[in-house]
């Protein structure tokens, strides 16, 4: 298991790269990562910090059994109070927990039918191991909403959520992280389809799944894909570390 400095700059790392990957928005958005075995005790960015500016050090370490810290001046966004501290309390298993509302994958959970279907290596990745919550209730600022959201999961590591964005859970940042890549990049690719008006060429039932189980054996890449992307940030700007 990681201390907790090593799980803040793996954090911090995930921030600055989705902020490179033009994943973030404005100053909204979280990330978050258990640092106790239960996962009560989590580290997320503080109210309205962007992603290109959070650091270890600045990331704020909470605990989603207290919300005491909801009536003081250090109190997290409400929205992200209401779903991490939700799952992080209900679902020990959830390491870390990644909330954006990237492009395609917005796109995506606006259509009637969000669901991302089979028809390459990457969509068929996430096949049946994808959640679908098609029951926008607003900004998720009310602990009832945040419930509500968290159940939805259903034992997936992965949530589109209708008219909103996307979550996904992981046991490491580097295995979250991988996901988020690879979920955007699908959802990307069936945006991108749809554009072309063709009728798709969905993979049958039997094969999808087998592509998606394929994808277990290339489960040790995420972490090497992530250390080379920190490496990458390490040359251009290792303020993360900070």
């Amino acid at each position: 298991m990681q201390t907790e400095q090593e799980l803040r700059v793996d954090l911090a790392a995930a921030f600055r790269l989705i902020y490179e990957e033009g994943m973030h928005e404005s100053v909204a958005n979280h990330l978050s990562a258990a640092v106790s075995p239960d996962g009560k005790q989590f580290i997320m960015n503080r109210r309205w910090m962007h992603f290109a500016n959070a650091t270890a050090s600045s990331l704020q370490l909470l605990n989603s059994e207290d919300d005491s810290i909801m009536q003081s001046a250090e109190a997290p966004d409400s929205s992200a109070w209401s779903i991490h501290g939700n799952v992080h309390r209900s679902l020990p298993e959830a390491r870390v927990i990644l909330h954006v509302h990237s492009t395609y994958a917005t796109v995506l959970s606006t259509l009637k039918d969000p669901r991302i279907l089979p028809i390459d290596n990457n969509t068929a990745r996430f096949y049946e191991r994808i959640a679908y919550d098609t029951d926008f209730g607003g900004i998720a600022n009310s602990d009832e909403e945040g419930k509500r959201i968290m159940d939805t999961f259903a034992g997936k590591a992965a949530l589109m959520m209708g008219n909103h964005g996307i979550t996904v859970l992981g046991e490491s940042v580097a295995e979250a992280f991988e996901d988020l890549y690879y979920l955007e990049k699908a959802c990307k690719t069936m945006v991108l389809a749809y554009s072309t008006g063709q009728p798709l060429n969905v993979l049958p039932h039997e094969l999808a799944r087998e592509t998606a189980e394929s994808w277990d054996e290339f489960r040790g890449q995420s972490l090497a894909h992530f250390e080379q992307l920190k490496g990458m940030l390490d040359r251009k700007d290792n303020s993360y570390r900070e």
